[in-house]
């Protein structure tokens, strides 16, 4: 039999590989014909592990909620997006094809994208974006990575309806450290608006003030009946077996609220975080940040019956608005009649601090033989971050004035070129390098703050050479108001070696640090008022952005990048770009 490639790219990508179509609603059957020929062709050198290609179709569509009906933004017409599914050391392509009018790119979140830089996703830092009917090509491997992991949106407020759940399984015939689950389910929170997001910040951007909190929570895409608005199909329904247990991969997908999740009259045990399994422990109460992921143990124990499910605000800021408005859900066991009454729970209050903090003391790796907390025990690089919000002047602004985010005081501001091609390609003028390792301005960060809440503006990137270990103390500051700040580091994981109330003081705190079995993950809530010590090591070449996951602060500038050396040969270096990239 004679092969002929379609074309010399996909070649390249799969040389050596086992293949595998992977059919979405929305993909073309032409392209599952070509990658199915692919196969094929390549079927006498089977080797090194399995590439799987997704087609996702950026698309606009109609969907009712809450009694009203709008076009929203979506990867294949489907709210959550469709599910990718992977195994450990996996080399996944997903072509990305951009149908609507607004730019678009998706970020891989968790996923360490070791030397593919280009496929990380986030606009303008390491990609521009895919204009409107333009297509781009992700290509990365999930290396030593398994669990639960998402993706989204990176640009705008797009990632409010796209985004959806990726899932990572263990290499074949490696067993989960934990028993065998009956079911596997994605169970994926976020937020719905009955207006427009782009319109919602844009309108907040043009007055200077907060925008709008959110309509109502969801499920896995439904809010489930709020008020007068009651639909069969508001609400999504977990079908269980009695006597079985589920492994629930839980997404929190909200652009702008922490959640508590629960179900009436059920344990969760908690055995993974972002794609890091943990020691496991048992709650009733899930504490899940937007950007973060949980994987628990559900086993349906009790009596048949329905039993609500439901997912409501954390927010121990009082004088922030959130949406307070609690999401629901049904477990539903099998041989129960679906007018059988629903058993209730009662949602923790908005500020239950302390539910939230013991459950985020209670988290720890793992750190078995196959699974090590590899904690670096010494540093190279000591930084102290403050996370807080500042007032701009703004002449065309209702008060005169505009609500800004920043970093040791530094509002981030977006480049018009990606800052990994310039970084590349040493282009002068887009970036500096000069981002202050700590705050220019000392004060007590947890009290009033200083009486200039102005910030400074630049694009401002923090130099690391390669293999760095890094202690990061993220501080919290009361310029505002204190929150509870879930802070997302691109490409690494990281260790919450200690957090804790008040001020960081660098002569106590470091001896209540845990350097044997801190949890590991790539997204932490700051404690409100408080401080959270991370620590990685700088051992992929590129720039990564640091950012809270509140896309309103994100998008009033609370973020940075970090800029890593490669390091010694082509394996320490970052890869060049695609053919494909997208130009700006």
């Amino acid at each position: 039999m004679s092969c002929h490639y379609p074309d010399e790219q996909i070649r390249s990508l799969i040389k050596g590989r086992r293949t595998e179509v992977v059919v979405v609603e929305g993909a073309g059957a032409m392209e599952s014909v070509r990658a199915l020929f692919v196969l094929i062709c390549l079927f006498p050198v089977l080797a090194n592990g399995l590439t799987r290609h997704y087609k996702f179709n950026i698309v606009t569509r109609k969907a009712t909620r809450l009694c009203s009906t709008k076009p929203i933004v979506t990867v294949n017409g489907q709210y959550p997006g469709p599910t990718l599914s992977a195994r450990e050391d996996d080399t996944v392509l997903v072509k990305v094809v951009n149908h609507v009018k607004y730019n678009v790119t998706i970020h891989w979140h968790g996923v360490r994208q070791i030397r593919t830089g280009w496929a990380d996703g986030p606009a303008y830092i390491t990609q521009c974006p895919i204009q409107p009917g333009q297509s781009y090509v992700y290509n990365f491997t999930l290396t030593g990575q398994r669990g639960t992991l998402w993706y989204h949106a990176h640009i705008l407020w797009l990632r409010a309806t796209v985004h959806g759940a990726i899932v990572i399984k263990p290499k074949l015939h490696v067993p989960y450290p934990f028993s065998n689950p009956h079911e596997e389910v994605v169970l994926v929170l976020g937020e719905w608006w009955k207006a427009d997001t782009e319109a919602v910040i844009n309108q907040a951007t043009k007055t200077g003030l907060a925008p709008n909190v959110s309509d109502a929570h969801t499920i896995n895409g439904h809010p489930g009946p709020i008020g007068s608005c009651v639909s069969s199909q508001d609400g999504y329904k977990l079908k269980v077996k009695s006597g079985k247990t589920y492994l629930l991969r839980i997404v929190n997908a909200a652009l702008n609220e922490d959640l508590f999740f629960k179900i009436a009259g059920h344990k969760l045990t908690v055995v993974e975080v972002d794609a890091i399994y943990t020691k496991p422990f048992t709650v009733d109460t899930v504490v899940i940040t937007p950007g973060q992921t949980t994987n628990v143990l559900l086993t349906a124990d009790k009596t048949l019956g329905q039993y609500l499910v439901t997912a409501s605000p954390f927010m121990d800021a009082m004088i922030v608005a959130v949406d307070n408005k609690t999401a629901t859900a049904t477990l539903h066991y099998e041989g129960t009649l679906s007018t059988s009454p629903i058993t209730t729970v009662k949602v923790p209050p908005r500020n239950a601090t302390t539910i939230a903090t013991s459950f985020a003391t209670s988290l720890l790796s793992l750190n078995s033989k196959k699974f090590p907390a590899n904690v670096p025990q010494e540093v190279d690089h000591s930084l102290l971050f403050t996370i807080g919000l500042g007032i701009n002047p703004c002449s065309t602004c209702v008060n005169g004035s505009r609500i800004a985010a920043a970093i040791n005081n530094v509002s981030f501001v977006m480049p018009e070129t990606a800052l990994l091609e310039a970084h590349f390609f040493n282009k002068q003028g887009v970036f500096t390098t000069d981002f202050p390792g700590k705050p220019l301005v000392a004060y007590n960060y947890t009290g009033s703050g200083p009486t200039n809440l102005q910030t400074l503006n630049g694009t401002r990137l923090y130099h690391l050479a390669y293999n760095s270990r890094v202690q990061v103390v993220l501080q919290d500051t009361g310029t505002i108001a204190p929150e509870s700040h879930p802070i997302h580091l691109h490409g690494f994981n990281f260790f919450v070696v200690g957090q804790g109330v008040g001020n960081y003081d660098p002569n106590t705190s470091p001896s209540t640090f845990n350097l044997v079995d801190p949890i590991e993950r790539n997204t932490i809530g700051m404690p409100s008022g408080g401080w959270a010590a991370i620590r990685f090591k700088a051992d992929n070449p590129g720039v990564w952005f640091m950012h809270c996951h509140f896309e309103v602060h994100t998008t009033w500038g609370l973020k940075m990048a970090f800029l890593v050396d490669n390091g010694k040969g082509p394996n320490e270096s970052l890869l060049p770009p695609p053919n494909d990239l997208p130009k700006c």
